[in-house]
């Protein structure tokens, strides 16, 4: 997860395009958000482009992606409806150009 993790972490701060594998598929996302989600989760809150259920929001909890790649490809904006301070999120660790703190 570590690994995963780091990757997460630099494409929030880069705007990197990622391909995870969540749920037995495949999919491209546009990450814009990491935190804890309500119940004390590690949560990646993503634009979803391809896989699973379709285009859109997505919350993945981040011990459940497999694997986490970059594509080599940027986004250049967020997406509508993106909000830095998601009141979903106990605790942000990072959002779009910047990381805010560590797990630790």
């Amino acid at each position: 997860m570590t690994q995963n993790l780091q990757l997460i972490q630099m494409a929030i701060r880069q705007r990197l395009v990622i391909r995870i594998f969540y749920d037995d598929s495949v999919r491209l996302v546009e990450p814009h958000l990491l935190g804890l989600n309500q119940r004390g989760k590690l949560t990646l809150s993503a634009w979803q482009l391809t896989g699973g259920s379709g285009v859109g929001w997505r919350d993945f909890i981040v011990p459940n992606i497999v694997s986490a790649a970059a594509t080599g490809e940027y986004f250049t904006h967020p997406r509508p409806g993106y909000n830095p301070n998601d009141r979903t999120m106990t605790r942000i660790l990072a959002r779009l150009g910047e990381v805010v703190r560590s797990l630790a």
